[in-house]
């Protein structure tokens, strides 16, 4: 996991061959101005979601890995939780493919806050618990395929 100020974002370039393009992306783009919804930048390997996140309570925030892509997550409008641990310290879960999502019954061992003008980048190693806020938010969430 890997957590820093938007404006850093472009270190982090050579972690993944697609970063390079995602971070173009962001910088090139007004996030805020942007409307909900999904942007295809590689079909099948790299896409923006803009998303509302509802409020959610430490309880209702299900911990969740991926197999096969990356997030990227930026809050917009207000500041988020995320419930962090290792992927490691978590039994075994059902993995629904087509999502690229395990779910994983509990809660998340820390928590971290993550503010607008942040971003954090979790791998498949990353178990979080996103969407931790007491209001409504918009945000940003970048999935990257590994590779």
């Amino acid at each position: 996991m890997i957590i820093d100020k938007l404006e850093n974002i472009g270190m982090y370039a050579s972690v993944n061959p697609l970063f390079a393009q995602a971070i173009e992306f962001l910088k090139s783009t007004d996030l805020n101005a942007h409307e909900l919804g999904k942007v295809v930048l590689k079909e099948g390997e790299l896409f923006v979601n803009f998303a509302a996140a509802r409020p959610k309570t430490k309880d209702d925030a299900k911990i969740e890995t991926h197999n096969n892509f990356i997030d990227i997550q930026i809050p917009l409008t207000g500041t988020e939780l995320m419930g962090y641990m290792p992927r490691t310290d978590l039994a075994e879960a059902e993995y629904n493919a087509e999502k690229d999502v395990t779910f994983y019954p509990g809660h998340a061992t820390d928590y971290l806050t993550v503010k607008p003008g942040m971003f954090a980048i979790l791998f498949p190693e990353d178990a979080h618990a996103p969407g931790v806020t007491e209001v409504e938010l918009k945000k940003v969430i970048v999935k990257v395929r590994v590779k």
